[in-house]
């Protein structure tokens, strides 16, 4: 059965594989898988992690904005057993020509931490008139982010940094809205290729 889940941050595609009756904790059955091609979808990726034991649901991660994928999924597996195998086999292998990160997902923040970056997401203004900014080092922050384009003396509406569910890693890329149309434009000839925190940024239209 294939049903499709939409959230607040993110689109998902569930693909169930198997109902869980699994009594483990779905904490260490969850699997996060970085580094994704960017056009697999959820049932290519769980026939991968099926070669390696049980399956119960794998889910890929899509932008609401752009609706392009995030480049990471999360493949729950029956038991921890299973999860393992998945992690010994699959991790630093490479999947349609990409070397993707498989481990257990990350521990849940502390409330205070979650409610912080869930307070960053809601302040976010959208814009039709909106960048997207990828390849962006893991340490540039939303602030970060506004103050290097308005540095530069644009005049940004909003930013906003996109973070891996659930934890506050990153997701290597954000978006920066604008109020004109002109400023999108300036800001792509200004900003693509332009160096933030010793990376070279992409900057295109969202």
């Amino acid at each position: 059965m294939v049903r499709v889940k939409k959230s607040k941050a993110t689109f998902a595609i569930t693909a169930v594989a198997s109902a869980n009756t699994s009594r483990e904790p779905e904490t260490e059955r969850r699997l996060y898988v970085g580094n994704i091609p960017r056009t697999i979808t959820n049932e290519e990726l769980a026939k991968i992690f099926r070669e390696h034991g049980s399956v119960e649901k794998a889910e890929v991660m899509y932008d609401k904005y752009s609706g392009r994928s995030r480049r990471f999924a999360f493949v729950t597996m029956t038991t921890v057993n299973d999860a393992n195998a998945a992690i010994q086999k699959l991790n630093e292998t490479e999947i349609g020509g990409r070397k993707v990160k498989v481990n257990v997902t990350e521990k849940p923040l502390r409330s205070i931490d979650l409610s912080q970056l869930q307070d960053d997401e809601s302040k976010f203004i959208d814009s039709p008139y909106k960048v997207y900014v990828g390849n962006l080092a893991k340490t540039v922050t939303t602030d970060i982010l506004s103050k290097f384009f308005s540095d530069k003396g644009k005049k940004v509406l909003s930013a906003k940094v996109s973070r891996v569910p659930g934890t506050s890693k990153s997701s290597g890329f954000g978006f920066v809205s604008f109020s004109l149309e002109e400023d999108v434009e300036d800001a792509i000839s200004t900003f693509n290729n332009a160096i933030l925190e010793g990376q070279k940024i992409r900057v295109n239209r969202a």
